[in-house]
């Protein structure tokens, strides 16, 4: 039997419309969910965080709350990036030990870290406090193709995962770049060197991970993940209800209750019609494309560069710009394009073809990459540009965490006349501002509404 884990709540919705899913439409179908037989939802992490309070007004660490109420029987999954948590620069080893302490006292079982670099060093502060608190740690493994990411490289990393300390390990394909046949070489290999369970995440962007998905199966893989449809296939995962129909009946039948999951569909074609008519999900969203497997760019990398372009009025440099990414991302060291490598390497491209010159113009953060702070490239970096960048400045090479002396703390005597608890000081060490503005209105309100019942007393 093949276990599933269910993405819509988090992955599904963030894939196809940005995270905008509310806290009550998520509960509402958590609450069904819980009765299917899945082995964990996705319900937090990734870019829900920042979503909540940014774009809803609402607050991520209450949604948590609420979603562990309505489902109490199945695991609770949330997506965490290592060191930088859930944000964009590495953060202090208290920091992400409060944070996965906070995640698992609000309702978190599994905590899925992943390191944008494959970068050990920097899993290692959140393994040791997810197993510290009672968690179950899966760590994920960027995949990606290039002349350094073999097999053989994939088999080394999932040693280390297994003897860090992991409780199960996951292939994260975030292009969807993952082939068939590619896929049944990786699973086998990896399954002849590690006992931990083995899963494998990817999306259907390029058309292929259905087949890819059977192809893993096959070949022994223990989990994948999947969405419950409509919130599914395109830039999301494949659809719950067409794999546990692909696979009934046979030895991998994931024996999922599908009549509880009929009981949700009408539930989501009322979301995914309300985000397609508010205009938030864009029907290109749902299409997918096999240039993808070409250029090896991410859906959400795509988008963001044909924005990008549009603003500048540049779409006619469309092709240059999909032809400078590899070469960008070979003169980085072969980074996987995940967030933040992907925003990164992508942008620059673009820098690169509208300026006429490669690194005329260079993002802050291709610099502080270059300085080390992100941790060690897969591949050497391309020593010339390098020079061209950063000059003759001192590179460093340990742990970049290394070098952060703590600060939870700190942030907490900062915001001492803002924060109401230390889930706040988290959610402010985060997104500074958003979460100041968020919380401001929140507490305001909260204020507003006690004077006013105070009166009537």
């Amino acid at each position: 039997m093949v276990k599933l884990v269910e993405t819509s709540l988090r992955d599904g919705h963030q894939s196809l419309f940005a995270t905008r899913m509310t806290t009550e439409e998520v509960v509402k179908l958590a609450k069904i969910y819980d009765n299917a037989g899945f082995y964990a939802l996705e319900v937090w992490g990734g870019a829900t965080f920042d979503s909540a309070m940014r774009f809803l007004n609402e607050d991520p660490w209450e949604r948590l709350r609420a979603d562990r109420k309505a489902c109490p029987k199945t695991k609770q999954q949330m997506l965490f990036r290592g060191q930088n948590i859930l944000g964009y620069r590495h953060y202090s080893d208290d920091v992400v030990d409060m944070f996965v302490k906070k995640s698992i006292e609000n309702g978190i079982d599994i905590i899925r870290v992943f390191d944008a670099l494959n970068d050990i060093r920097n899993l290692r502060q959140a393994v040791e406090s997810t197993k510290k608190y009672g968690g179950e740690c899966q760590i994920a493994l960027s995949y990606t193709t290039s002349p350094v990411h073999t097999i053989n490289y994939y088999v080394s990393l999932a040693k280390e995962v297994q003897q860090l300390g992991a409780d199960s390990l996951c292939i994260k394909d975030m292009a969807g770049v993952l082939v068939p046949e590619d896929a049944t070489k990786l699973i086998k290999a990896i399954k002849k060197e590690i006992s931990i369970p083995l899963e494998l995440h990817s999306h259907c962007t390029a058309g292929v991970c259905e087949m890819t998905y059977m192809a893993a199966i096959k070949a022994g893989v223990d989990i994948v993940d999947t969405s419950v449809s409509p919130l599914s296939n395109g830039t999301a995962q494949p659809s719950t209800q067409a794999l546990c129909t692909a696979l009934k009946g046979t030895k991998f039948d994931p024996q999922i209750n599908l009549s509880v999951i009929h009981e949700a569909e009408p539930i989501v074609t009322d979301i995914v019609n309300k985000y397609v008519k508010n205009g938030l999900l864009n029907p290109k969203s749902l299409q997918i494309n096999p240039n993808i497997l070409t250029y090896q760019v991410p859906g959400g990398m795509l988008s963001n560069m044909i924005k990008q372009l549009t603003d500048q009025n540049a779409m006619d440099r469309y092709e240059e710009v999909l032809r400078e990414i590899p070469a960008v991302r070979k003169d980085l060291g072969y980074p996987p394009l995940v967030t933040p490598m992907s925003q990164m390497v992508g942008t620059q491209a673009v820098l690169n073809v509208l300026n006429g010159e490669r690194y005329k113009m260079v993002l802050k953060e291709v610099k502080d990459y270059l300085h080390g702070h992100y941790g060690k490239s897969p591949a050497p970096v391309n020593e010339e540009v390098r020079k061209k960048i950063i000059g003759d400045d001192e590179i460093i090479t340990c742990r970049p965490a290394d070098l952060l002396e703590p600060e939870f703390e700190k942030l907490k005597e900062q915001y001492k006349d803002l924060a109401r608890s230390d889930e706040d000081v988290l959610s402010l060490a985060l997104f500074e501002s958003v979460a100041t503005a968020f919380l401001k209105k929140k507490y305001q309100e909260d204020t507003v509404e006690t004077e006013e019942f105070e009166m009537f007393i």
